[in-house]
């Protein structure tokens, strides 16, 4: 399973900012300790180029934030300060998805350690995202004849507005989100499938939920590429999650999700999404046991195929 990393492109921030840039590479290091994957299956993103993000986003937004153009309220909506490090860091996480994509789609199951940038339109920066890496990604595999049908599944506890904006309209990729109703944004897009949820929601109306959409989108939706966003900050001890999800929830959700897509044959591409755990070693816990369960469920697939023989592909 191949893992993309761009966590050592560093994303330079003032002292304080609440964005945990940090759970990157702690989560990297955590990966190989546990010697998760083999070292061959690390792969450095390449930065997206215009023409890639062009597929989903203005060219003039693309100029202004490659040049550093971005009006004072551009770059606070987008919240990040412009630097040429964040430039190189944003095209660096728009390529890890692209490989994840490409790499699913070879593999049957990949991820970007990093991603999730759900709330960049095609126009604008917003919520800590500059450019929106999954509705890039699906443009570049759609573009490449890799797959035509895509499902973007977004299980973030936010609601991905921008990637429901690029995609308005559009039956060739659907957007499922599952997000609290009463947190940001505070102003809704529509997504071919919205699941609002309370505050406070524990595991099993959460994992029921998660659940509906999956059947939706993998059965109904027919796709042929799942982008997922395995959101960390449904945790119970998020700042901005507002949830009562437990990590063992997380983990079935986790499980769910991978191993629907697999059964059905479906490639699905993760990437990680929000996490702001109060203590951010919680945050780096759920995203490594993401991507441990598809590491897992992968190899336990591969497993009883070849057990099968050749009848069962």
């Amino acid at each position: 399973m191949k893992l993309f990393y761009s966590g050592h492109f560093v994303l330079p921030l003032p002292e304080g900012h609440r964005f945990p840039t940090e759970k990157y590479a702690r989560l990297w290091t955590r990966i190989r300790e546990a010697e998760l994957v083999e070292i061959d299956d690390f792969r450095v993103p390449e930065l997206a180029s215009d023409r890639q993000l062009h597929l989903a986003h203005d060219p003039e937004y693309v100029r202004k934030v490659q040049e550093g153009d971005l009006t004072a309220a551009e770059v606070r909506r987008m919240g990040f300060p412009w630097s040429p490090a964040l430039v190189e860091r944003s095209r660096r996480s728009v390529g890890g998805s692209i490989g994840a994509a490409r790499a699913a789609l070879d593999d049957g199951v990949a991820a970007n350690l990093s991603g999730g940038t759900h709330h960049a339109f095609s126009d604008r920066g917003e919520g800590f995202c500059v450019f929106n890496d999954l509705a890039v990604a699906a443009r570049v595999v759609q573009e490449e004849g890799l797959a035509r049908r895509i499902v973007i599944l977004d299980l973030d506890v936010h609601q991905g507005n921008g990637t429901a904006a690029i995609f308005s309209g559009d039956a060739s990729v659907l957007t499922v989100s599952v997000h609290g109703a009463d947190n940001y944004p505070f102003r809704k897009e529509a997504s071919d499938l919205d699941i609002e949820l309370p505050d406070g929601i524990g595991d099993e109306p959460f994992l029921a939920a998660v659940q509906d959409a999956v059947h939706q989108a993998v059965d109904g939706a027919s796709p042929e590429l799942v982008l997922y966003i395995a959101g960390a900050d449904p945790f119970e001890g998020d700042r901005l999650g507002r949830m009562s999800v437990t990590k063992e929830g997380l983990r079935r959700r986790d499980r769910m999700v991978t191993r629907h897509c697999l059964r059905e044959g479906v490639p699905l591409a993760v990437v990680m999404g929000g996490g702001y755990a109060h203590d951010l070693s919680d945050s780096v816990d759920i995203h490594f046991r993401t991507i441990q369960t598809a590491v897992e469920m992968s190899v336990e697939l591969s497993d009883r195929s070849s057990a099968l023989g050749p009848e069962a592909t």
